[in-house]
């Protein structure tokens, strides 16, 4: 333990005094442990959200006769419960419903048209038809076909119709 006044200078230090000394162009204030000089420094990327994109789906449905009135309001309930609905096309035995969807891709976007039917038939009170076919092309896609004269017609009018 060493005693002295607060403020006197250590034994042994009188007639000394710390000077600084440079450090010269390749000293390294930081350096590395030898097993990493000559690595890349790590970086962190921000990783952007998946953007999602808009998919153009027909759901195509079929079974068993139903009347088509029950049809009709089944249909037009689906349309208030799921708004992007654009039109919907049907008979007694099978029904069409075309609508825009937004998804990351193809699959999330197929994924999500074929629950569509099952998990709205009874809010919905749909008949029990079964998924016959699906569509699902990209915005660019469709309006490629509709410029060039084939593929679905454009949805007017919008809403619920009979074949």
């Amino acid at each position: 333990m060493r005693r002295a006044r607060p403020g006197a200078p250590p034994r042994g230090t009188a007639d000394r005094t710390l000077t600084s000394v440079g450090a010269g162009p390749d000293c390294d204030r930081n350096p590395r442990p030898a097993d990493t000089v000559r690595r890349d420094p790590v970086t962190t990327a921000r990783k952007e959200p998946p953007q999602s994109k808009l998919w153009h789906i027909t759901l195509s449905v079929s079974g068993a006769e139903a009347p088509l009135s029950e049809v009709r309001r089944g249909l037009e309930q689906l349309a208030h419960d799921h708004p992007f609905l654009l039109t919907s096309r049907y008979a007694n035995d099978h029904a069409e419903i075309r609508y825009w969807e937004e998804a990351r891709d193809l699959h999330d976007a197929a994924a999500v048209a074929l629950r569509l039917w099952g998990e709205h038939r009874s809010t919905a009170r749909l008949p029990p038809w079964a998924i016959v076919g699906l569509e699902v092309i990209d915005r660019e896609t469709y309006h490629l076909r509709v410029a060039e004269g084939y593929g679905p017609p454009p949805a007017s009018p919008v809403g619920v119709h009979p074949y």
